[in-house]
């Protein structure tokens, strides 16, 4: 028998590979399984008695203990009680939904977005991570940068949908991430994400290709005028995303 071997035929190196698929195999399971603490079961359209999670099956809740005080528990019932407006294509489950109104107002297909919680993110310190600059100190837009403030905002219909009054920061990473502008005639306020904005240092404008302008005046709003919340930044952006398909008729159409 050679030196090292436990039998004619299995040999350290053996048992240590086969201990190691073992091992993988277990940790493949427990982080699938662990994926799945949020979004499951599933929600299906066949039957409200049908739970549909796969294999490995849902994980007995967790409890996180939050950073800033309090904790929560994962999974957890999730329920989502807006009425959907919108009828199936066709007599099939799961056939394509078609909206029965305004798609961007009603959060269908791109529009949609997620209940998370109803109160702001916040940076180490405890502060609203996103604020206007108007209660940061000492916050200023570079010299060698375009002030945004003051400019007309035009829709992708060429129309001026409002003026930018507000810049609103990034606490942690300083950048600008919503426009926040005056649109009618109250002046009423609406945040336009900064990424789907372009600011034309030429024209001394702002284009969002998105939206037009009616559609820029009639965006959702926000509850607090210094901080805008989970919920809301994803309704905001899912909104003005949305255009890109909903704006006009003309581009939810084949492009051929």
């Amino acid at each position: 028998m050679p030196t090292g071997a436990i039998t004619g035929y299995v040999d350290v190196a053996q048992i240590v590979l086969y201990a190691f698929w073992v091992f993988f195999a277990g940790l493949i399971y427990y982080l699938h399984r662990e994926n799945k603490r949020e979004g499951y079961p599933l929600i299906s359209d066949r039957s409200a008695r049908v739970t549909v999670q796969g294999f490995p099956p849902v994980p007995k809740p967790k409890t996180f203990l939050l950073p800033h005080g309090g904790s929560v528990s994962a999974p957890r019932p999730e329920t989502d009680d807006r009425a959907l407006a919108a009828d199936s294509a066709g007599l099939l489950r799961g056939m394509p939904l078609v909206p029965t109104g305004d798609p961007m107002q009603d959060a269908l297909g791109p529009a949609a977005y997620a209940l998370r919680e109803d109160q702001p993110e916040l940076t180490l310190d405890g502060l609203p991570l996103i604020a206007p600059m108007r209660v940061m100190d000492g916050t200023t837009v570079a010299a060698e940068d375009p002030d945004p403030r003051g400019m007309a905002v035009v829709g992708c219909d060429g129309v001026v949908g409002g003026t930018v009054r507000e810049l609103w920061i990034d606490r942690s990473e300083p950048q600008i991430r919503y426009l926040e502008l005056g649109v009618g005639e109250e002046g009423r306020g609406v945040l336009v994400p900064m990424t789907l904005a372009v600011v034309d240092r030429i024209k001394r404008r702002v284009v969002v290709k998105s939206v037009t302008a009616a559609q820029m005046a009639a965006a959702p709003g926000i509850a607090s005028a210094e901080q805008i919340t989970k919920r809301e930044e994803d309704r905001i952006c899912a909104y003005f995303a949305s255009g890109h398909l909903y704006a006009t008729p003309a581009r939810s159409e084949p492009l051929l």
